[in-house]
């Protein structure tokens, strides 16, 4: 199947549509965080938007390019929880009938923000990609427009408007660090730089424990894996097509971070930031901590895409 990768004009007609329902979330330097790593950095609170992720760009951005037959019939997506918030949230705004896939040990937290914003919610298997293969066969039963988490082109032209804010706000930045579970974030990130600042490098962070996305990378090629990190919205067991044709042609390098890693990045974002994030939205400092040689002296910008974690995980993280 030919994917038509999102052109920068989409990317610009995205963020016509999206600031009518959000605002521009802030970047903002820290010196502690500067003093830590020796660089000038700046974080992209992406925490700020009304699902406290990312990815509701996207959801709004797609929502709104429905046809009015798909809107009537409904949608059905699967998601390990920021994805559906952002769905279930666009979903919402332009009255659309939305069913999400859950696994059924999903987040809590996540699931309880599902509900609240009207969203049906069908629980199904043990990983992800169980909950997608059941969406997928809800969808054709039901004659609704399946929503993939990866393979949508108005998903990533949305979510890459954070990166035009990025841009924008930050024109001297030399690298954005951003995580990867299915791809959309760091995909829009490279398209928006290549049009904007081409010399910018965007660096991928994916978990040691769920590493398809950068099996996928290395090998120019789909490769599964094992998904077994704690990193919910790094939990992908595949790469996927559409976001890997564009990361292999425009991602500058792919790093790989443990959970212990991210779960110290947690607690650096609390203790110097004073911002909560869940291990995903910490996994790219996490890796900027893993490469502070490299980044010594530059201007790097840490996506904090998200900040969707349990009480109960969050607890155990003030015993290690």
């Amino acid at each position: 199947m030919a994917f038509v990768w999102p052109t920068f004009e989409d990317i610009l007609r995205a963020r016509s549509i999206i600031k009518k329902y959000l605002p521009r979330t802030p970047l903002y330097s820290y010196p502690q965080l500067n003093d830590f790593l020796g660089a000038s950095v700046y974080v992209k609170h992406e925490n700020h938007l009304p699902t406290v992720s990312f990815k509701v760009r996207g959801g709004i951005n797609l929502m709104h390019h429905l046809q009015p037959e798909e809107k009537r019939r409904g949608v059905v997506t699967a998601s390990t929880g920021n994805h559906a918030l952002s769905i279930a949230y666009a979903g919402r705004l332009f009255g659309v009938p939305v069913t999400i896939v859950m696994p059924e040990q999903a987040n809590p937290v996540k699931v309880k923000a599902v509900r609240s914003l009207g969203a049906e919610i069908v629980f199904h298997g043990r990983i992800f990609e169980e909950a997608k293969d059941r969406a997928l066969k809800l969808a054709e039963e039901r004659g609704a427009r399946f929503i993939h988490p990866a393979n949508e082109s108005f998903l990533i032209a949305g979510v890459a408007t954070y990166a035009l804010e990025i841009l924008e706000d930050c024109p001297q930045v030399d690298m954005i660090i951003v995580p990867v579970g299915g791809g959309s974030g760091a995909s829009g990130c490279c398209l928006a730089k290549r049009e904007i600042k081409p010399e910018v490098q965007v660096i991928g962070v994916q978990a040691e424990k769920a590493p398809a996305a950068y099996l996928s990378w290395k090998a120019g090629n789909i490769v599964s894996s094992r998904m077994e990190t704690v990193a919910e919205g790094l939990q992908t067991q595949m790469g996927y097509e559409l976001t890997q044709e564009i990361l292999r042609a425009l991602l500058a390098d792919f790093i790989l971070v443990s959970d212990e890693e991210m779960s110290r990045a947690i607690l650096t974002y609390i203790e110097l930031v004073r911002n909560l994030t869940e291990e995903a939205g910490a996994a790219p400092l996490a890796a900027a901590v893993k490469i502070r040689e490299r980044i010594r002296g530059k201007t790097i910008a840490l996506v904090l895409s998200g900040s969707n974690i349990s009480l109960e995980r969050l607890k155990g993280l003030f015993l290690l």
